[in-house]
């Protein structure tokens, strides 16, 4: 079997940077089995025989910019042309503690795909001829969809127990039945997952959650106490929820957006929303978003946007889509979102003092209140009306 040829091969940058590096080097992992599967290759990572050193002294002499991305453990970042490389030198593992490695740098190709999670991300390609090179049987196990550790999966989880979360997430993305082996000792050494920082358990979280349907993947993992460790809030009963919500996402072509599909997952508590955002080091943007969605419409709005101009486009999305039974509860409502440019309220304080109203703490009250007014009218941009407004939320407060 070869590896054919490649789009991302045809742009000057990858040819480039391919020239320069030579028959020391090969593409390795997602970049080659996902070409074998016949998806778009997203991430083209290299490795190497050459040392970090002499990586970046070839590309800079070939007029390549080299990052030193994280050189201690042999990677540079090779960016030529628009293309943007991983390059690794071949390493193997001198000392391990469940979450970081120390390495060494090799010349041997098999003990560098030895040191990978899964035989199907341990499969390397010459970038000239296409030649595949397997050392440990990933091609039949990317033939029958199969994710399974290299060696001894207890081992491997013992290394790096983030491996836990991706076994599950690669399970996820490419299906077929669950390797024996490696899922029971997932299950055996999910506590391991405590150990790990909460930044990288995001990641692998997230990911897995916006693969194209997860709740097979989910409900394997509940159903063996993968998550209990870190998140013993997700509950099987809220499958169904992450069910219907996936359903009319993919029904109304909604992109996937893994705030919302782990929300459906958790109760409509903002306490525990709030603690499940610190728990995962979300941005304050984010941790923002997951909390709104506590607050659960009862009713579909006749329209979204006074709900938008509150909370925001996207966390109004969410609401919509987690409140609906059916797609066409929603289909409207999404239309009239996608299409609205949020309205700036045309008059300000200073408007308002103009009026009358003394300055203070009253100018930003009743603005509040034109504001209110403004949003139930529509969001009416001619500023002669807004000021009209303001007229009467003044007369009114006058009685």
């Amino acid at each position: 079997m070869k590896l054919p040829p490649q789009p991302w091969q045809a742009r000057a940058g990858a040819k480039r940077i391919l020239a320069a590096l030579g028959a020391d080097t090969r593409i390795v992992g997602g970049a080659v089995r996902d070409a074998l599967l016949g998806i778009e290759v997203a991430d083209v990572d290299l490795a190497t025989r050459l040392k970090p050193e002499a990586v970046v002294k070839t590309l800079e002499a070939a007029g390549i910019k080299a990052v030193p991305t994280g050189i201690a453990h042999g990677t540079i970042t090779a960016v030529s042309d628009g293309g943007i490389f991983e390059v690794t030198t071949l390493r193997r593992d001198v000392s391990t503690n469940g979450r970081h490695a120390e390495v060494a740098f090799s010349e041997d190709w098999q003990e560098d795909a030895s040191r990978r999670d899964f035989t199907i991300n341990a499969l390397y390609a010459d970038p000239a001829t296409g030649e595949i090179f397997d050392y440990f049987g990933g091609l039949d196990d990317l033939k029958d969809r199969r994710v399974r550790f290299i060696g001894d999966p207890l081992k491997r989880i013992a290394e790096d127990h983030l491996r836990i979360l991706r076994f599950f997430r690669f399970h996820a993305r490419f299906g077929g039945e669950p390797h024996p082996e490696s899922l029971e000792a997932c299950a055996t050494r999910a506590n391991d997952l405590m150990a790990l920082s909460r930044e990288r358990i995001r990641d692998e979280l997230l990911k897995l959650l916006c693969v194209a349907d997860p709740l097979p993947t989910l409900r394997l993992m509940l159903e063996r106490g993968i998550l209990v460790p870190v998140f013993p809030e997700i509950e099987a009963a809220r499958l169904a929820d992450l069910d219907r919500l996936v359903s009319i996402e993919r029904a109304l072509g909604q992109p996937c957006a893994a705030l919302r599909r782990l929300a459906a997952l958790l109760p409509a508590d903002a306490a525990l929303l709030d603690d499940v955002a610190a728990r995962l080091r979300l941005s304050n943007v984010e941790r923002k978003r997951l909390v709104t969605t506590a607050d659960r419409l009862t009713k579909i709005p006749a329209t979204p946007l006074p709900l938008a101009y509150r909370i925001g486009a996207d966390s109004a999305a969410d609401r919509l889509l987690l409140a609906a039974h059916q797609p066409d509860d929603i289909a409207e409502p999404l239309k009239t979102l996608a299409a609205w440019q949020e309205p700036r309220l045309p008059i300000s304080g200073r408007d308002l003092i103009a009026l009358g109203v003394p300055a203070g703490p009253e100018v930003s009250r009743l603005l509040l209140r034109v504001e209110d007014m403004w949003v139930e009218d529509g969001f009416p941009p001619d500023r002669e009306a807004v000021l009209e407004l303001a007229r009467q939320a003044l007369a009114s407060s006058a009685r």
